[in-house]
């Protein structure tokens, strides 16, 4: 499926995973220069892209207040914004005829995964130390900790996997379902599925900055959790 689908990067190398490195830096380049062009000129009264990223952080604070709390939610907000960012352009340039999505390969989501999954576990130690952050897989239970402690590291691990192949299994699957629209009638039909796959490009880089909240929330307020 993949060599039937043709992208421009194609042109200078047909290795897919030149197509995908090939897209993950335009991705990145995309994203730097909407940065660079929203924080050019900042005014008290936004206006053009200035207002589009307020918006965009704005947004997100909202909704990661609830799962983390206001203030880590402005601490970390760099990281989860850009992340959600990346996915996002990562996402959508897959729908524009001659590109591919990046997300659709499951080296490019694996590793914003592990960027993810080590952070957090890099936060949490910083904040509780290297022994208190780990006790806390044990359980509050102390003979129960044998047991706990390999469930806890077998959840936390599975993370990296549930966070890589959801958003990869999502991307895939929406490039072959407009490939296919594209097939069958490549004029009226594939209308309705660009603003379908706009909505999925919107809401996987949602799941995954709210997801990446989520991790740090429970690595930094274990202490409630125990209690």
């Amino acid at each position: 499926m993949e060599n039937r689908l043709f992208t421009f990067a194609s042109l200078i190398n047909a290795n897919h995973n030149f197509i995908i490195g090939f897209y993950t830096i335009l991705t990145a380049i995309l994203v730097l220069l909407f940065a660079r062009l929203a924080t050019r000129k900042l005014e008290v009264v936004p206006s053009g892209l200035q207002n589009v990223a307020e918006v965009f952080l704005s947004g997100i604070l909202f909704f990661a207040k609830d799962a983390i709390g206001e203030k880590l939610a402005r601490k970390y907000i760099p990281l989860t914004a850009t992340i959600a960012l990346i996915v996002f352009t990562a996402n959508i340039i897959g729908i524009i005829p001659g590109f591919e999505a990046p997300s659709s390969s499951w080296s490019f989501t694996l590793v914003l995964a592990l960027i993810v999954f080590f952070y957090y576990h890099f936060e949490g130690i910083r904040e509780h130390g290297f022994i208190h952050y780990f006790g806390h897989f044990m359980g509050p239970v102390k003979w129960l900790a044998p047991l706990m402690f390999p469930v806890e590291i077998i959840s936390h691990c599975s993370r990296v996997v549930s966070l890589s192949f959801r958003l990869f299994g999502n991307i895939k699957g929406d490039d072959v379902f407009l490939l296919v629209m594209l097939m069958l009638a490549p004029w009226v039909a594939p209308l309705p599925a660009f603003a379908i796959l706009t909505f999925m490009a919107c809401l996987q880089a949602f799941i995954f900055m709210i997801l990446t909240y989520v991790y740090l929330a429970g690595a930094l307020i274990i202490d409630e959790e125990q209690h």
